[in-house]
């Protein structure tokens, strides 16, 4: 453990793992190690390196996946959670919701917005957008690209903006 920290409810490495896979049951997709560090860091008693520790030590026990960078909660870690997560004090449990609400509402406009682009054979690229409710697809968009860089900025302005664009390109449309 970090001997600077003294603030915060969690101290022990087993309450940073019970707050990992209470972290973890909740979020709808698998996520990163930087994501899932920030989500366990909302005690002020977990730092980085006991959060790596015990997120190595939750996969070695089969209580967390990991696979292709991503975590994902096992059955396992399931069940355990389900019989340890009302050891997590009640204000960590309240700020984990917190964190965990505004993550799950981030990863699923994730899954609903979709930008890639590919090469074209003889020069330039194209970049394909989409947009979708969760049940249809709302929007679907192929531009072209000059090159590598301009696709990628096309992508990353579609996905920071695509429900005003679906909104304008709309508005345009049916005026």
């Amino acid at each position: 453990m970090d001997a600077e920290r003294t603030h915060g409810f969690i101290h022990d490495p087993l309450d940073i793992k019970i707050l990992i896979l209470y972290i973890m049951k909740r979020l709808p997709r698998p996520t990163d190690r930087e994501t899932l560090a920030a989500l366990s860091m909302c005690d002020d008693g977990v730092g980085y390196f006991d959060f790596s520790e015990c997120a190595a030590d939750l996969v070695k026990t089969g209580h967390l996946e990991l696979k292709d960078g991503l975590y994902s909660i096992t059955e396992k870690g399931r069940r355990n959670c389900e019989i340890t997560e009302s050891d997590l004090p009640y204000p960590v449990r309240i700020r984990a919701d917190r964190a965990v609400s505004a993550e799950s509402a981030r990863q699923n406009r994730a899954q609903l917005i979709r930008a890639s682009h590919s090469v074209r054979p003889r020069g330039g690229c194209t970049v394909a957008l989409s947009m979708s409710d969760g049940v249809n697809e709302l929007m679907k968009l192929e531009l072209f690209a000059a090159d590598d860089g301009q696709a990628k900025k096309i992508e990353e302005a579609f996905k920071k903006n695509a429900e005003t664009l679906y909104a304008d390109i709309m508005e345009k449309l049916t005026e």
